[in-house]
């Protein structure tokens, strides 16, 4: 297991341990605490992880091991920071998980790579139910491996297609067909779009519905409308002077999360460009701020304490049946909310 002659020496000086035991057999302390706790792992794993235990002499503290149990009404939730979204879904998650008697442990992890590996280890070290997470492709294979171990995943916001978990997903395609569709009926034609970044799946569904209303009614989809601004603030401000300054300007504009709505009017307001007077704009995302514009946004609401309930109820569903790994997605519908940020053309 790649121990040499002077480290099973050392070893022999005291007792092994479960990191001991997680090195010799080359798997997550996680790993080895399900397999000593009885939880499903994969059986190459279990192999290891007992030959290791047999190599190393490994004996469990049988008070300790007495005081544990299968679950630790721990969830934990897994998202890139602690943005006004994640933070209302923090808090309408925890008061479902309050009620059904666990806590929330958070981690944010910055879309680092090495933050990412580092939080799923901490959540299996401390042997979490379940994770929620806001999916991203650097965590793939160790989120894959988790669920091969047996952990409870369930996705939102941001999909990891061929994942074996369930998700919980806002219609984020329709529903941005549906805010440039109230554009183009109010006679907008020249329609601009910022969205975010196209590795999330959740900017690729959002442009994929301007683009499917665009097409719908026989508009062209002209490059120099769609701007990739990444879900920032700065660079949304950025593109909006860009849109400007094109010969034929747009006369709406749709900006598929909030931090880049803040970029738009920011950039407007310093261009004194009147909305709606000049420039109409409509927004994926309803926070306070856009709400107390003057005038208020138009905006898609994503049902967020529908989107915890839901996934609460999911991880019940699971821990109470755990040999039912699912692959099921349950997508919620939006609401349009519309203010005063939109002018009739026709």
């Amino acid at each position: 297991m790649g121990y040499d002659h002077k480290t099973q020496q050392d070893l022999r000086k005291r007792p092994a341990t479960i990191v001991d035991v997680a090195d010799a057999a080359g798997v997550a302390i996680g790993t080895v605490s399900r397999h000593l706790n009885g939880q499903p792992v994969r059986m190459a794993n279990r192999d290891r992880i007992e030959q290791a235990i047999a190599t190393l002499g490994f004996r469990r503290n049988s008070t300790a091991v007495a005081m544990k149990t299968d679950v630790t009404h721990i969830v934990g939730f897994f998202v890139p920071s602690l943005s006004e979204f994640h933070a209302q879904m923090l808090e309408h998650l925890t008061r479902q998980m309050r009620r059904k008697g666990r806590a929330v442990l958070s981690y944010f992890h910055d879309l680092q790579r090495d933050s990412i590996h580092e939080g799923l280890e901490f959540f299996a070290r401390h042997r979490v139910d379940a994770i929620v997470v806001d999916g991203e492709m650097a965590m793939q294979h160790d989120l894959s491996r988790l669920v091969d171990e047996g952990m409870v995943v369930v996705l939102y916001d941001n999909d990891l297609p061929g994942l074996a978990a369930d998700r919980v997903f806002v219609s984020n395609r329709k529903s941005s067909t549906r805010l440039v569709n109230h554009l183009i009926e109010l006679g907008h034609r020249r329609i601009a779009t910022l969205h975010g970044d196209l590795r999330d799946t959740a900017a690729n569904e959002r442009l994929g519905g301007y683009k499917d209303a665009m097409e719908a009614h026989g508009l062209p989809l002209d490059p120099a409308l769609i701007k990739n601004s990444r879900w920032h603030e700065s660079v949304a401000y950025e593109h909006t002077a860009e849109l400007l300054a094109l010969p034929e300007p747009p006369t709406a504009i749709f900006a598929a999360n909030y931090n880049m709505t803040l970029g738009v009017i920011a950039r407007l307001h310093e261009a004194r460009v009147s909305i709606p007077q000049d420039m109409s704009i409509v927004s994926f995302d309803d926070v306070a701020a856009l709400r107390l514009h003057n005038p208020g946004i138009t905006t898609v609401g994503q049902p967020i304490p529908k989107l915890a309930e839901t996934i609460s109820t999911i991880i019940d569903e699971r821990l109470a049946e755990p040999s039912a790994m699912g692959r099921r997605t349950l997508t919620i519908d939006c609401d349009i909310l519309l203010r005063d940020s939109v002018r009739r053309l026709t």
